[in-house]
């Protein structure tokens, strides 16, 4: 419970288009530090709880062990944990290509579902909480690698998941 009020007070602030980035080129000490905020925390353990949920349990282990072994008493960013979830996932998924779209990109994405009979449309936009005027930026070429997992009524989240990766403005 108390993750989860972090979680959606982290959300406030990056809903807001003074938000910046969980990675980016810093030049000076004092961006650094701007860096490491409690939005960058929250946000970074949130992304890694979406990867996890999505790769699987054992498939998101798997690759922490990878990432873990690789860079033992050594130094690392980013892209080098992406690398290993990539090694683990053998090909099948990018995990760098979509964990970039997160990490690079401030704010997160509003997806709206739409039903129509049996056919299911996605679309993603950015979200934002409240235009500030002295901070806004056009935000039209936003496009987030969203992992979507659902359920239909042949299964439940016990026995099997499906999952879609909208990596376009709709699908």
């Amino acid at each position: 419970e108390d993750f989860l009020t972090l979680i959606f007070k982290a959300m406030m602030k990056d809903a807001l288009n003074s938000s910046h980035p969980v990675s980016s080129a810093v030049q000076s000490s004092e961006q650094i530090e701007e860096m490491f905020d409690a939005l960058s925390y929250i946000k970074g353990a949130s992304l890694l709880l979406m990867l996890k949920h999505y790769l699987t349990k054992d498939v998101f282990q798997a690759g922490i062990e990878v990432y873990l072994h690789n860079h033992s008493y050594g130094t690392a960013q980013s892209d080098d944990l992406w690398d290993s979830m990539n090694e683990i996932t053998s090909g099948t998924l990018d995990v760098k290509k979509m964990m970039k779209t997160w990490i690079v990109h401030k704010g997160f994405p509003l997806v709206t579902v739409v039903r129509n009979g049996k056919i299911i449309s996605v679309q993603q936009e950015k979200f934002l909480y409240r235009v500030e005027p002295e901070n806004w930026t056009s935000d039209a070429s936003y496009l987030w690698h969203i992992p979507l997992t659902f359920i239909t009524n042949r299964c439940n989240f016990t026995h099997c998941t499906n999952a879609y990766l909208l990596d376009q403005k709709s699908g």
